[in-house]
């Protein structure tokens, strides 16, 4: 049931309902049509569905005055919050206090009695406001700064001084308000952040480590939380000590007894010796010996082992050691003429296989060493595994055991060693490690091949079964399996040329690549120096490093205490330059703009270059230019004067790099804003206000360079966006949408050659492919177009065609190409193209263009997961992706929803299988299509 009713003031700035009122009572903050600004209350009159002038009204605030508090009983009344002063208002008392110049952006009440608020400023200023009362008389108001937090946008007082400051601008916070302040005078203390990558201006996708895996830097936050972040998919490691050693074969950490909470000994094994390293007592690693190893040798395999004793086996022998002691206690010997090849081993039992076939079973006694058990296979063994995972942990029940020639794995009993399962794992590759491990509770064994492929099994630890067989590529080369521990959880690490993480979330198995090139060797070194570490041997050097929070993305904040607004990567000369501006002082509200070049490894600024009052940054492009070997920086700017509505000038600015310096080489002055800068054939593409502008680079009699004009062409709004592919241009308007144009090489012109006919409001574009254009638009649509080439008439030809339609609910600022995946050419998803795309909200999102056929299947399986799926609050999710704007509402088309696609992996069992009837494939193969799906981000 609504009911309208209508003000007479026209310029309302806020409303809100008073309390304890005898009829519903509205007070009205307005402003009037000579700037003036007064607060008027109304009665609500149901019967009559009418206002009626209320109690009481303040004429001429506060010229800043833009929110109203409504201040509950016993005191009731309302307060008035201006940039210079804050008011107390209700029908029989008026108080005012003089605050410092601030824009109050948000504001939370602390006391149920509304005595006491806590208001949060556009400079981050965290306030505590008073109201002093007798019993239920106002007396006064009194403000305090409390100190500084993030630009809050909501504030919530929990409970014991703990307060939630909500930003949209920068990271948000859990605060404690301390009695006493600190050192700096503050009486906030952040106890926790959540991450915010809003609003996303601008971002570029980069590959800093040159593994083929893209990271995506983002221009985020605003004003004084505005900030730079490294978003990339995958796991880093964090150097503690590296020591360089060449041909490591393997490596294993001891204890040195079976009690002692940390590793002591890391055992690094050579083709032909066996070399100790400890911490000494400066935290550094060196050579030490344990007597009773042999260390003429390479080890195949060590452990701790019951009773204070270590395992060492070599190609001849096992050796029991004591580790208090270090003495040799016992040695199990290779029979004659035969030699041990591979070998595992926990703390009381050992596996090994010698030439031919022959499988030994040995048990670890106090000093003993017995064999228990001798088998025949038909074929040789190429790795083995007995990593307890039943309910002892020292002993394990089953063995995997990995096979040359029928490549299979094998699952045997212990002590018995008698044959349980056998897996014929197809192909021709050998596997070369296989691991028994749990995860959440569920057994697996996992299976490396020799080529770089991973299979995963369930194992059922009653009978031996394996069941659920999945496979995934990880790399190219040999994976060498490992379990570890991060934060009392266990995770696996594949160490190959893409080492990989393997952990499980939700009972589901996630692989999160490792950003290190190649790792041969990895084990845990939890030492008291370095607690949690691990020991990883790559290239020609043994580091011992930490590993960073098992998760799939991992972002790194580089708070620059301005605002971000432009940003793009130079190859050449490893930087970064961004275009931003500096709120100075809050008084006078001033605003600089600069370039800033950075560093692309430690992201410090090198080097400044301010831009001209009233001068802001609006487009940045590295490029080179035809006849000309070095690589420049564009700038193109735009100045805005506060009497104008449209800036009628700007400078396009050439700056090179020169012992980490920005340098300026040239500069242009146009007639408008320089809102987009392309890289176009040797030349520079310039969208400047109604106008796309080419300029060519030329060289001057004195040797200098200077930017002329070519070419032109007009007709549009405002040219916002543009992206270029060979000789064509695609831009977006304004208001005109999406048009193409094509530049003449003979004529030296451009020319308009379709364009799409609806009004939309870009806010970005992109080019997927020579005939098929991405746009987004402000009503928070996404929209693909393509160009009619084969059209039969000129009018079909020129007009863009709407091929695709989505309701994002996010407001796009930028596309790239690009991916934070590592793509690998042999999986299926590996040729498909990806756009990234960043939003004001912070979300950063992946659009992949499928073939023909993977689409359909997917359109299908989305909508027999929309009949499974069923919406937050009943609502339809077809509804919700429908195109919508002022105009029109059209169902989406040729757009997937990925998110709810890849949701079929968290069902239960009983949904999988009720979308498995629906589509007429089994749960299985629609999990291994979804499972591929999630590898493109």
């Amino acid at each position: 049931w609504l009911v309208f009713f209508r003000l007479e003031e026209l310029q309302v700035l806020d409303i809100k309902f008073l309390y304890g009122c005898s009829k519903p009572t509205i007070v009205v903050l307005y402003q009037d049509n000579k700037d003036a600004r007064h607060v008027k209350t109304y009665e609500v009159a149901l019967k009559e569905k009418d206002f009626v002038e209320g109690p009481w009204s303040q004429n001429n605030l506060d010229n800043g005055a833009d929110l109203l508090i409504p201040v509950p009983p016993p005191l009731c009344g309302v307060l008035i919050v201006g940039e210079e002063t804050i008011v107390y208002c209700s029908a029989n008392a008026f108080k005012a206090i003089p605050i410092r110049p601030s824009i109050t952006k948000a504001y939370g009440r602390v006391d149920a009695d509304g005595s006491r608020y806590l208001l949060g400023d556009h400079a981050g200023l965290l306030h505590l406001l008073v109201i002093t009362h007798e019993k239920e008389k106002v007396t006064g108001l009194k403000i305090e700064l409390l100190g500084e937090t993030s630009i809050a946008s909501t504030i919530s007082y929990l409970d014991n001084a703990v307060v939630f400051i909500g930003s949209s601008y920068g990271d948000s916070q859990l605060i404690k308000l301390n009695l006493q302040p600190d050192a700096k005078g503050s009486y906030v203390e952040v106890l926790e952040r959540f991450v915010n990558l809003g609003p996303i201006v601008d971002f570029c996708v980069v590959d800093l480590e040159r593994q083929g895996q893209g990271q995506v830097v983002t221009c985020s936050g605003a004003y004084k939380d505005g900030s730079l972040r490294v978003v990339r998919n995958g796991i880093g490691i964090n150097e503690q000590a590296s020591v360089e050693l060449q041909g490591i074969k393997g490596m294993w950490s001891l204890r040195s007894s079976t009690d002692d909470p940390f590793d002591t000994f890391l055992v690094v094994s050579f083709i032909s010796e066996t070399r100790i390293l400890a911490m000494n007592l400066e935290d550094e690693l060196e050579e030490t010996e344990i007597e009773g190893f042999n260390s003429q040798v390479q080890t195949l395999f060590c452990h701790d082992a019951v009773y204070n004793q270590l395992v060492q086996v070599t190609s001849s022998s096992v050796r029991l050691v004591s580790s208090t002691s270090r003495e040799l206690r016992n040695e199990w010997h290779a029979p004659s003429g035969y030699s041990v090849n591979v070998a595992t081993a926990n703390a009381t039992q050992v596996l090994l296989a010698t030439g031919g076939g022959h499988l030994v079973y040995l048990e670890i006694g106090d000093g003993t060493l017995t064999e228990v058990k001798h088998a025949q296979l038909e074929y040789e063994i190429s790795c083995l595994d007995i990593n307890p995972i039943g309910e002892n942990s020292n002993y394990s029940h089953l063995a995997a055991v990995g096979m040359w020639t029928d490549i299979s794995v094998r699952i045997f009993s212990l002590p018995e060693l008698n044959l349980i399962t056998k897996e014929q794992l197809g192909g021709e590759i050998i596997p070369r490690s296989v691991l028994l491990c749990s995860f959440e509770g569920t057994s697996y064994l996992l299976c490396a091949l020799g080529d770089g492929h991973l299979l995963n099994f369930q194992v059922n630890m009653s009978n031996g079964e394996l069941t659920d067989r999945k496979k995934v590529s990880l790399g190219t080369q040999p994976i060498t399996l490992r379990t570890f521990s991060s934060k009392n959880t266990t995770h696996v690490f594949a160490s190959s040329d893409r080492p990989t993480v393997i952990y499980s979330s939700n009972k589901k198995l996630l692989y999160s690549n490792v950003n290190l090139k190649e790792v041969g060797h990895m084990c845990p070194f939890n030492s008291a120096a370095f607690p949690d570490s691990l020991a990883i041997a790559k290239e020609g050097e043994l580091t011992i490093g930490t590993i960073d929070d098992i998760q799939k993305l991992h972002i790194r904040t580089i708070p620059l205490g301005e605002h971000a607004r432009r940003i793009c990567h130079q190859e050449q000369s490893r930087t970064f330059a961004i275009c931003c501006l500096k709120n100075q002082s809050s008084a006078d509200e001033s605003e600089m703009h600069f370039i800033r070049l950075l560093d692309d490894q430690t992201l410090e600024c090198i080097s400044t270059y301010p831009l001209d009052t009233f001068e802001y940054g609006c487009s940045i492009l590295s490029c080179s230019f035809s006849d000309d070997t070095n690589v420049y920086y564009c700038v193109g700017t735009a100045y805005v004067l506060p009497e104008e509505n449209e800036p009628t000038k700007g400078r396009i600015l050439v700056f090179i790099v020169e012992d980490g310096k920005l340098q300026l080489i040239a500069e242009k002055e146009t007639k408008g804003a320089v809102y987009s800068l392309n890289a176009f054939n040797g030349k520079l593409l310039a969208a400047i206000n109604q106008k796309i502008q080419l300029y060519k680079w030329m060289l001057r009699e004195d040797g200098s360079r200077e930017i002329q004009t070519e070419c032109g062409h007009h007709g549009h709004i405002l040219a916002l966006y543009v992206k270029t592919r060979g000789d064509f241009i695609v831009v977006g308007d304004l208001m005109k949408s999406i048009s193409l144009l094509i530049y003449k090489h003979e004529e030296g012109a451009i020319e308009e050659r379709a364009r799409d006919y609806n009004a939309n409001w870009m806010s970005a574009v992109e080019i997927l492919d020579d005939d098929t254009y991405l746009g987004a638009e402000n009503n928070f649509n996404l929209f693909t177009v393509r160009k009619n080439s084969e059209g039969a008439t000129d009018e079909e030809r020129g007009r863009l065609e709407v091929i695709g339609e989505y309701h994002l609910g996010e407001f796009v600022n930028r596309f790239r190409h690009g991916s934070l995946v590592m793509r690998l050419p042999d999986s299926e998803v590996g040729q498909i193209q990806t756009v990234i795309f960043g939003t004001v909200n912070g979300a950063i999102g992946v659009i992949a263009s499928l073939p023909h056929d993977q689409y359909v299947f997917l359109e299908k399986l989305q909508s027999n997961l929309r009949k499974v799926i069923k919406g937050v609050g009943g609502l339809s999710h077809e509804q919700w992706r429908s195109f919508n704007n002022e105009k029109r509402t059209a169902e989406a088309k040729n757009f997937l929803d990925g998110d709810l696609i890849e949701s079929f992996l968290d069902l239960s069992r009983g949904k999988m299988e009720e979308v498995s009837k629906g589509m007429g494939v089994s749960v299985e193969e629609l999990c291994k299509r979804v499972e591929e799906l999630t590898r493109l981000h």
